[in-house]
């Protein structure tokens, strides 16, 4: 290999690193995501042979450990080599890929200094990537940022007819926060070992490194236990991850430089933990696993000492069974109503001097007494705890670490009470919220009311998925690929903003997670095909590529009576989390109306073109009602979607017709108006938990003056 190939020394790379750390957003991204520090395109490109080969120069001072050069190979063999092939390759071909010399002479030549420490905290992920048209050079500090570096080559990739190419590059690359979290929730559904494989195949291609599995809640405890076999016995319905299955996914995770950081939530969201161990109840009711959604307000007695008793025996285990050395807690929703109603713990508070200044029992004290306590059993067993905003509070050692979910305040809050903090808020996935939406939450905004020593407490923050509307088949539509734009801005510069970039690199980034096995369009489609009942799936999929779920949690309230044991097989699951077809109708609408000038559009043929583009797309909506009613009508399932449908006709008809009234540079009559805008708001009304995310485009148009 060349000269000016080979690897250059660390601390020249880290020099790059930190200049071009200021460095604004680059203007020409093609399809890297996240976006790198610093990118320098040359004209040239690479052209991939057939024959590719790789190796991993000798790491000084010695040589690479096995678990390092293991997650290496792995990761070439199972993500890079596949994609630069334009056939298949056999375990044999992928083996004999990799040359065993020391002298750099294959196409990929890969050197990093150290292995890395995937369980500490901060450890160096930068990387450097050299692309000529005579070869490849990945370097990194460590191996972790050797696979972060491979997710970034990938992206690379360019396949033609004839030919796989990647183009001439220079990158110089680091995090911008350390804790770049994604939570699954196995509680509320249960998550399977190929679930949770496939959605780790996506956190290392969008280099997101923190698995918070969330693994205890009122409809599930999911974790084998030897201590407390009850817990996962009578506790999950049948449901649940061995122990063996847990280590291979911590092994799993591992080789993709991913954390996985555990959470049993506690003292609220605990009802599945008593049917088998009533005792530590805070009242004398019986209960079994709950199978409805929502806060239920039931906590395990933080006054009795054999809680704590079999808490530590929890513990013991739990911490030996998850290595990291973080330990999630929850101590999130408990209103402490059930304490207030027990005499005994109410007296607890009061000999204790846990009352408000009103001389009234304080269940938040009380909460606090039982962090301190959870935090003494953690930290003899090594960990870091991590628990919900609520478990701040006076006295909390700043050992603790934060998660804040309730807003940028209590990670603030924490963060000058001396926490290490994280967060969620902006970043709840489950909420169906668009990418831009969470794009533009920043841990550390330029107004963070922080001083500088206060900032570094701030590790990073984590996409949230709540499991309450997300089974196992269709978890991967409600992550992906929003949870991309998260990973972006919690490893890219905080000058990445571009949010037309961002969505036009998010559309390329979803083609490359169906590579990667995850299922976030075939299951959906799936749905579609099964509500079809053999009749034409195109009407049913062009009504659903409109649609969004409800925001929020108004899906518990819109008519329709959830459980653990309903099926998420109805239209509102198989439609997606955020329209693009929406989106990009009201981003073409956006574009035309800016060209107006004195309320008339001009003649010229970029114009025409737009308009041409966006009645294409009008008649395609309003020709669809006819199309797609008979289907709705043969499913009982489907008819409470007839009116959106109905809906979708109307809008399309009046969109088509003030574009007509704007091209001849008239307006609509006061009645007219008067009516759109009522139909308008008709058209916000949802139905089967879904609405018509064409609505806020369309009022745009109806009120362009």
């Amino acid at each position: 290999m060349p000269s000016f190939l080979r690897l250059r020394p660390v601390f020249l790379f880290l020099t790059l690193l930190c200049s071009a750390s200021l460095q604004a957003q680059p203007t020409d991204t093609r399809a890297l995501l996240p976006v790198p520090v610093q990118v320098a395109w040359g004209k040239g490109s690479y052209l991939v042979k057939q024959s590719f080969t790789w190796q991993v120069a000798t790491p000084a001072p010695g040589p690479p450990s096995g678990a390092a050069d293991s997650a290496v190979t792995e990761a070439v063999g199972h993500f890079l080599l596949p994609a630069l092939s334009a056939t298949p390759l056999s375990e044999e071909q992928i083996r004999k890929a990799r040359l065993s010399s020391q002298v750099p002479s294959a196409n990929l030549t890969i050197q990093y200094g150290r292995a890395g420490r995937l369980l500490a905290y901060g450890d160096d992920e930068s990387y450097s990537l050299r692309v000529t048209p005579m070869g490849v050079a990945l370097n990194a500090p460590t191996h972790l940022g050797v696979l972060r570096g491979l997710a970034t080559l990938r992206q690379l990739v360019m396949k033609e007819k004839k030919s796989i190419s990647l183009p001439e590059v220079d990158i110089t690359d680091s995090p911008r926060f350390a804790w770049r979290g994604l939570l699954m929730d196995a509680a509320r559904h249960f998550m399977p070992v190929a679930t949770v494989k496939r959605n780790l195949d996506g956190m290392w291609a969008t280099k997101l490194n923190v698995l918070h599995w969330h693994l205890s809640d009122d409809q599930g405890f999911r974790v084998e236990s030897f201590a407390l076999p009850r817990l996962h016995q009578m506790g999950s319905q049948g449901q649940f991850y061995t122990q063996a299955q847990v280590r291979e996914i911590l092994a799993y995770a591992a080789r993709r430089g991913i954390r996985v950081v555990p959470e049993f939530d506690m003292p609220g969201h605990t009802t599945a933990w008593l049917p088998g161990y009533p005792e530590l109840a805070s009242n004398d009711s019986t209960y079994g696993v709950s199978p409805r959604w929502g806060v239920l307000n039931i906590a395990i007695d933080p006054t009795k000492e054999t809680t704590y008793q079999l808490l530590d025996k929890l513990l013991a285990e739990m911490t030996a069974l998850f290595p990291d050395p973080y330990f999630h807690i929850g101590g999130d929703e408990n209103d402490g109503r059930q304490w207030k109603r027990n005499p005994r713990i109410v007296q607890f508070m009061r000999d204790n001097k846990m009352v408000t200044d009103k001389g009234q029992p304080d269940k938040h004290a009380l909460q606090m007494y039982f962090n301190r306590r959870i935090l003494q059993l953690v930290t003899r067993y090594n960990k870091k705890m991590v628990g919900w905003d609520e478990i701040l509070g006076p006295g909390l050692p700043t050992d603790a670490v934060i998660q804040s979910w309730r807003g940028r305040k209590g990670l603030y809050e924490a963060a000058k009470a001396g926490h290490p903090t994280i967060l969620s808020n902006g970043y709840y996935i489950d909420l169906n919220y668009s990418a831009a939406t969470h794009y533009a939450v920043d841990p550390l905004p330029q107004d963070a009311p922080l001083t500088p020593e206060q900032k570094k407490l701030v590790l990073g923050g984590e996409a949230t998925m709540w499991a309450e509307f997300a089974d196992s088949v269709i978890v991967d539509s409600r992550i992906w690929p929003r949870a991309a734009a998260i990973a972006e801005r919690l490893w890219s510069p905080a000058t990445v903003t571009n949010v037309p970039d961002m969505y036009r690199r998010l559309a390329l980034f979803s083609n490359e997670l169906e590579t990667l096995g995850l299922q976030h369009r075939k299951a959906p489609e799936q749905i579609l095909a099964q509500l079809a009942q053999g009749k034409s799936v195109a009407p049913l999929r062009t009504l659903a590529s409109v649609l969004e779920p409800v925001k929020e949690y108004k899906r518990h309230f819109q008519g329709f009576k959830y459980t653990t044991a309903t099926p998420l097989n109805r239209l509102v699951d198989a439609a997606p989390s955020e329209s693009d077809a929406a989106r990009e109708f009201g981003v073409a609408l956006d574009a035309l109306l800016a060209r107006r000038m004195a309320s008339k559009f001009p003649n010229d043929a970029e114009t025409r073109t737009g308009l041409a583009a966006l009645r294409a797309t009008l008649l395609r909506w309003q020709a669809n009602d006819v199309l797609v009613q008979p289907v709705l009508a043969a499913n009982p399932t489907l008819t409470e979607y007839a009116p959106l449908s109905g809906q979708l006709k109307a809008l399309a008809t009046l969109s088509l017709e003030r574009l007509t009234l704007l091209e001849k540079g008239q307006a609509p009559s006061a009645s007219a108006q008067a009516a759109a805008l009522k139909q308008l708001d008709a058209a916000k009304a949802p139905a089967g938990q879904t609405e018509l995310a064409i609505v806020p485009a369309v009022r745009r148009l109806v009120e362009a003056k």
